[in-house]
């Protein structure tokens, strides 16, 4: 399934090269949210739909200078920049060359070809999982908002700098200490916005259930902690070992790759976590859970 949803949404953007277009309206034309559609093509082709749509147009804006007598104001126009400059900085940076340039016989220039989907022989290695449904659930948590284009990006390390601020300001244990000892698990949860939102949410919290203390969660509410509440879902649960968050972005890339296409399981737009255990398996560094449904 994610396969075809990929192709479709290169043939959009392909179709739709020369217009005013994000990976919302993507997203939209393959009826996903924004947020799903944004991590699903992420990590099946290893760039932002963003990322795709600017390569194919900086290389048809080189083609087309090349080849006819444009002028680079109507060509920084016409391929969706605002002014020439900016045009000229993010032609330079992904050719080498300058836009003038392009037009010199010898100019270097890169050439980013149409993506096409081709189904390969893959596979033969194990894929452990395990199904799990959750009723609705509560969450005391400190929570963040992200760009969405973050994803799959190996250069940002915003969430982790979340993470250690947290650490670093005293936030977390706070939370931890809610929770009796033995139990004291950390959950970082994942929610889509709305179709067309630029930015998702993620948390750091634990469980609100019976044997969490809730004396001082109206205190802690005061002190920019928030609730967090889950809706009931099936979950597709993936555990991750390893000594970093490497292991987490190949869970979700084989994810993509390897159950969805095989299981017929779609990912829904519930809120995905991670549990970090406080008393885990020897290696486990978390625990993926992704909302799903046939």
């Amino acid at each position: 399934m994610s396969i075809q949803l990929i192709q479709r949404a290169i043939c959009y953007m392909e179709e739709h090269i020369y217009e005013d277009m994000d990976y919302g309206d993507i997203a939209k034309y393959v009826a996903m949210s924004s947020y799903n559609f944004h991590r699903m093509f992420a990590f099946v082709v290893g760039m932002t739909a963003s990322e795709y749509i600017r390569n194919r147009r900086l290389t048809l804006a080189a083609l087309e200078l090349q080849t006819t007598d444009i002028s680079v104001l109507d060509a920084a126009y016409k391929y969706g920049y605002e002014t020439p400059e900016s045009f000229s900085k993010a032609f330079s940076r992904f050719h080498g060359s300058t836009p003038r340039q392009a037009r010199e016989k010898g100019a270097k220039l890169h050439l980013f070809n149409p993506l096409v989907i081709k189904i390969t022989l893959e596979g033969g290695n194990m894929m452990d999982y395990r199904m799990e449904h959750r009723e609705r659930e509560k969450f005391i948590a400190l929570v963040k908002a992200f760009p969405n284009e973050i994803i799959n990006d190996d250069n940002d390390h915003s969430i982790p700098d979340f993470w250690a601020e947290s650490y670093e300001k005293n936030r977390i244990e706070p939370m931890k200490m809610l929770r009796p000892e033995g139990k004291r698990d950390l959950y970082g949860m994942c929610s889509p916005l709305g179709k067309g939102d630029t930015h998702f949410h993620y948390g750091i919290g634990v469980i609100l259930d019976q044997d969490t203390d809730t004396e001082k969660l109206n205190q802690m509410i005061k002190d920019g902690y928030s609730i967090w509440e889950t809706e009931p879902a099936d979950y597709a649960v993936f555990q991750c070992f390893g000594a970093d968050g490497d292991c987490l972005g190949e869970a979700w890339s084989r994810f993509y790759k390897e159950f969805v296409p095989q299981t017929g399981y779609v990912q829904t737009d519930d809120t995905d976590y991670e549990i970090y255990y406080e008393q885990g398996e020897k290696g486990l560094f978390c625990e993926l859970w992704i909302p799903v449904k046939r």
